[in-house]
């Protein structure tokens, strides 16, 4: 089941974001990784920044965990993680879902360039990479990044942004 993650979920949440993320080690460019991928420090200024935290709940358990931040103008989903033995199970495709759902505005989604699946993922349920140039203004627009994480991701954008705009 979905449901909103609490207050006491922040050290599963940080454990879920650390485990899953691990497929990004030797993907993502050396500089941009760290161990742990996340801090707990970074997870707190994210929650207190607004990022608001679904996650997929069985059994008693989070495996899944998706956050939600409105931006200005536009929805972000933040920090989609899915444990490595729950993948490929449906949970972010339902996550996601949800999410999209409750978004009051156009969603944007940004994710490493070299993590294709992330990539087709989201592709796969109706978002399209936005070009070069839109992704750099999208990204000092909308998130606090740095400069060579904006020259090593891609933005994807839904269907309401993409018709609010034009073509990507």
């Amino acid at each position: 089941m979905i449901r909103p993650c609490r207050d006491s979920d922040f050290q599963k949440i940080w454990a879920i974001i650390n485990e899953a993320a691990q497929v990004y080690k030797g993907i993502i460019p050396a500089d941009r990784w760290a161990e742990p991928y996340m801090s707990a420090d970074k997870l707190r200024h994210e929650i207190a920044g607004g990022v608001v935290f679904w996650g997929w709940e069985e059994d008693g358990e989070l495996s899944g965990v998706m956050g939600l931040q409105e931006v200005q103008d536009v929805t972000l989903i933040r920090h989609a993680y899915v444990l490595s033995r729950s993948q490929r199970s449906g949970v972010g495709g339902r996550l996601l879902a949800h999410l999209l759902v409750a978004a009051r505005s156009p969603v944007l989604i940004g994710t490493w360039a070299d993590a294709h699946w992330a990539i087709h993922f989201y592709e796969k349920n109706g978002f399209e990479v936005v070009t070069s140039q839109e992704k750099d203004r999208l990204l000092r627009s909308y998130w606090s990044v740095p400069e060579r994480q904006i020259e090593t991701s891609v933005v994807l954008a839904d269907a309401v942004w993409r018709a609010k705009r034009g073509s990507c």
